[in-house]
């Protein structure tokens, strides 16, 4: 099945803690359904101080779940995501607008 959501992508939290935050996916792992977004479901990991690196908490972002986030529009929306042919090219747009999101 094709990926509605990539890494680069802007999207908005649907649910949870982070209800309403806008961030961009930093990596997607389909396996799971799960994305890491910038900014957000941030965790403090405590790590150990090592030669090349400060120990300390540290905030991390942790994966949130796919069906948590929508694709932001043109306008700054939520939208959802559609697939149609455009000559012999498979492309993603966004069903608000109709606009293909990435050409």
């Amino acid at each position: 099945m094709a990926a509605k959501l990539r890494k680069g992508d802007k999207v908005v939290v649907l649910a949870g803690k982070d209800k309403g935050k806008e961030g961009t996916i930093q990596s997607v792992s389909p396996t799971t359904g799960k994305a890491v977004v910038e900014g957000i479901n941030m965790a403090i990991r405590h790590t150990r101080q090592s030669q090349n690196s400060q120990g300390g908490r540290i905030p991390k972002a942790m994966p949130i779940q796919l069906s948590n986030l929508a694709l932001l529009d043109k306008n700054g929306k939520a939208t959802r995501v559609g697939f149609r042919m455009e000559g012999d090219k498979k492309v993603r747009f966004a069903k608000t607008t109709g606009d293909v999101i990435d050409a």
